[in-house]
C-alpha cells in the first residue's frame, strides 16, 4: 500500500508526498508528460534528446551531476513513447539540493550550442551502437513501423530517423523544451524520510515563481482496426534466424488490460511459460523465445520473439507458435496455471515496491493515468482476471489478421 498526500501548486504542477520514515533517504521523482508519440513526424526523437540535454547544466549551475555528487545523491532518467521521467535519490536530509537541481533547469536550461552539439553526437552514437551495429538491433523499429500506419508509436523513442537529430536547430530544440518542459505538464513526486508541509513549502519556494505554460493538449491519431495480417522478410549478418510477431491489444486504461498482460505471461514469462515449454524444453525448435505487452498508455501491443534453433526453418517455427496460441484460444486453463501467472505478477509488484525509487515512479505514472489511486489497485485487477477472461482475450486478439511479424533471416 502506497499512501501519499498531494496539492497543486498555481502554476499547475502536482505534487505528491509518500512518507516512509523507516528510511534515511528520499527520492525526487519529476515526471513530464511528454514521449515520442508527441513529436513532429518530421522531427522525431526530441523526447529523447532531451533526456540528454537535461543533464547539460542551466543557466545557473554548469553541471547537474556535481552538486548532487556532494550532498550523496545520485540521478538518471528515462525516456518512453509516452513520458520522459527524471529521478534523484539522495539522503533525506539534503532533499532540498534535488528541489534547487530540478527546479532551476526546469526554469532555466542551458541552451548552450556545445552542449547540443555533444548531446547530439552521444544520442547519434547510441542509434548506431544499439540499432544499427547491434545483431537484431533494428527489429523493433521495424516491427513497430509494420504495427503502426498512423499513430506515432510506429518510430521508435531513440527516433525514426537519426537524420532528423542531426538536423535538430536550437529553435527547434527551444521550441520542444517551450511546450512541454513547464510545470503544468510535470508531475513531482518525493517520497521517503520527508514531512508533508516541509515537501509544500520547498516546492512553492523553488517551482512556485516557475511560469506555466500554455497546456499542451494532446490530439493523436487513432491507429484503425487491422484486418490483415503484415509480414516484412530481413536479412542481416546474424547468427540465428528470429521470429518478431505482434498483436494488437486493448489501451493501458482498458478494463482489458492486465487480461492482455496476463495472457503474455501464460504465453511467454519464464521458462514455465507455454511457449517456453513446447518450443524450447519439448520441441527444441528455438533456443529462446518469451512474449509481453508493450505496456502503452494508448492501444499496444502483445509481442512474441524467439531466435530460432539452428536447422530449424522459419515456417517449422511459426507453425509451433501458432500451435502454442491455438492451445489458449480452444484448450480449458486449469487453475493451477493461472494461479501460477497470478502469483508471478503479484510478486512482481511486492518486489518492485520494496524499492523507494519505484513507489515514485508507479505513485507518478498512476497520476499521470489520472487516477493515483490505481497504484494500489492493480493486484485486485489481476485477481478479478479469470481463465474465461484469457481465453476470450486469445480468440479476439491472437487472430492471423491482428498479426505483424518480422522474420529475420541470417545470411547463409
Amino acid at each position: 500500500m502506497i499512501d501519499y498526500q498531494n496539492f497543486v501548486l498555481d502554476n499547475g504542477l502536482k505534487v505528491y508526498v509518500h512518507q516512509d520514515i523507516t528510511l534515511p533517504t528520499a527520492t525526487v521523482n519529476l515526471l513530464y508528460d511528454v514521449g515520442s508519440r508527441d513529436e513532429d513526424e518530421a522531427k522525431t526523437g526530441f523526447a529523447h534528446l532531451f533526456e540528454h540535454l537535461m543533464f547539460g547544466g542551466s543557466i545557473n549551475i554548469p553541471s547537474f551531476d556535481e552538486p548532487l555528487q556532494l550532498v550523496g545523491g545520485e540521478n538518471n532518467a528515462f525516456t518512453s513513447p509516452d513520458i520522459t521521467n527524471y529521478y534523484v535519490s539522495l539522503p533525506s536530509d539534503n532533499l532540498e539540493t534535488a528541489f534547487w537541481l530540478e527546479s532551476d533547469r526546469m526554469l532555466s536550461l542551458s541552451f548552450d550550442p556545445q552542449v547540443l552539439e555533444v548531446q547530439r553526437k552521444v544520442v547519434i552514437e547510441e542509434y548506431k551502437q544499439q540499432y544499427l551495429n547491434q545483431p537484431y538491433g533494428d527489429a523493433y523499429m521495424k516491427l513497430k513501423a509494420l504495427v503502426y500506419k498512423v499513430h506515432p508509436y510506429r518510430w521508435a523513442t531513440i527516433g525514426k530517423d537519426i537524420q532528423h537529430i542531426e538536423n535538430a536547430s536550437m529553435e527547434d530544440v527551444k521550441s520542444f523544451f517551450h511546450k512541454f518542459y513547464i510545470p503544468n505538464n510535470a508531475i513531482l513526486v518525493v517520497s521517503g524520510n520527508v514531512v508533508f508541509d516541509d515537501v509544500r513549502r520547498l516546492a512553492e519556494k523553488w517551482f512556485g515563481p516557475i511560469p506555466s505554460g500554455n497546456k499542451y493538449k494532446r490530439n493523436l491519431p487513432q491507429e484503425p482496426l487491422q484486418k490483415e495480417a503484415r509480414v516484412e522478410h530481413v536479412e542481416a549478418d546474424v547468427p540465428l534466424d528470429a521470429i518478431y510477431k505482434a498483436y494488437h491489444i486493448p489501451d493501458r486504461l482498458s478494463q482489458h488490460y492486465y487480461t492482455a498482460d496476463l495472457l503474455s505471461d501464460v504465453l511467454g514469462r519464464g521458462k514455465s511459460s507455454r511457449l517456453h515449454q513446447e518450443l524450447v524444453n519439448k520441441r527444441r525448435l528455438f533456443s529462446n523465445i518469451n512474449a509481453y505487452i508493450s505496456g502503452s498508455i494508448d492501444p499496444g501491443t502483445l509481442n512474441i520473439h524467439g531466435k530460432v534453433s539452428k536447422d530449424v526453418s522459419l515456417e517449422e517455427a511459426e507453425s509451433g507458435i501458432q500451435e502454442v496460441l491455438l492451445s489458449v484460444m480452444e484448450g480449458p486453463m486449469d487453475e493451477e496455471e493461472l494461479q501460477k501467472v497470478k502469483n508471478q505478477a503479484e510478486a512482481s509488484i511486492v518486489f518492485s515496491e520494496m524499492e523507494l525509487l519505484n513507489r515514485s515512479m508507479n505513485l507518478a505514472y498512476a497520476a499521470l493515468l489520472g487516477n493515483p489511486d490505481l497504484v494500489n489497485l492493480e493486484s485486485d485487477f489481476i485477481q478479478k482476471v479469470t481463465a474465461k477472461h484469457i481465453q476470450q482475450m486469445a480468440k479476439t486478439h491472437l487472430m492471423q489478421e491482428n498479426s505483424s511479424t518480422v522474420y529475420y533471416h541470417a545470411k547463409q
